[in-house]
């Protein structure tokens, strides 16, 4: 083993340890974790995949990936607050990457949570969009074009097929951001936003 395959080995152990030591909400709501967000930075310059947007590197890219950090919160999840007249709850939130379709460039993203309501059930909230890599092969210009929620349990009842409800987001109102795939390897992702917001997935 070199010495990089070690280091960063151990980083990614501390990495995890201290981020399994959050409970999920505090571990992807905003909050300041600077210890977790220091190692992040260190880890990124480790990562042994280079320009991970490249179609070679998609086997390892595409997926289901967990999400269990994020600095700022995320798109489903950053409007969910202790304030709410209900606590809810997040159970999980996840990502799933699809490659393109036809000769297409794009890669298809999925960005959803499993949300628990009280005296209601739980509920499925996901957001669909793609990624337009660079040709730098890290960063991509991200949009949303559908929204998309549905009851997955209701007042305690599990395996109700309630039908989905999407809604698309009309051209005129869709916002571009820019993405940043800062590290990958074969169990480990991070990703950054245009406002500098930091995220960990894992397989």
């Amino acid at each position: 083993m070199t010495p990089l395959y070690t280091r960063r080995t151990q980083l990614k152990i501390q990495l995890l340890q201290q981020i399994d030591a959050l409970e999920t909400e505090d571990a992807i709501l905003p909050g300041e974790h600077p210890d977790i967000d220091r190692i992040i930075c260190e880890l990124e310059p480790l990562t042994p995949i280079d320009q991970p947007l490249r179609p070679e590197h998609w086997p390892m890219l595409l997926g289901s990936w967990a999400m269990v950090y994020a600095s700022r919160g995320t798109v489903v999840t950053r409007r969910i607050n202790r304030q709410w007249p209900l606590p809810i709850s997040i159970q999980r939130v996840w990502q799933r990457l699809t490659g393109p379709e036809g000769n297409g460039a794009a890669i298809g993203t999925e960005n959803g949570a499993v949300l628990s309501i009280p005296f209601f059930g739980e509920l499925t909230a996901t957001v669909q969009g793609i990624w337009q890599p660079y040709d730098e092969g890290e960063s991509a210009r991200v949009s949303f074009g559908a929204i998309s929620v549905q009851a997955t349990r209701l007042l305690g009842i599990a395996g109700l097929h309630l039908p989905q409800i999407t809604v698309p987001v009309l051209e005129f109102l869709r916002q571009e951001a820019l993405w940043i795939t800062s590290y990958l390897d074969e169990d480990l992702r991070f990703g950054r936003g245009a406002t500098g917001n930091l995220f960990v997935f894992r397989r």
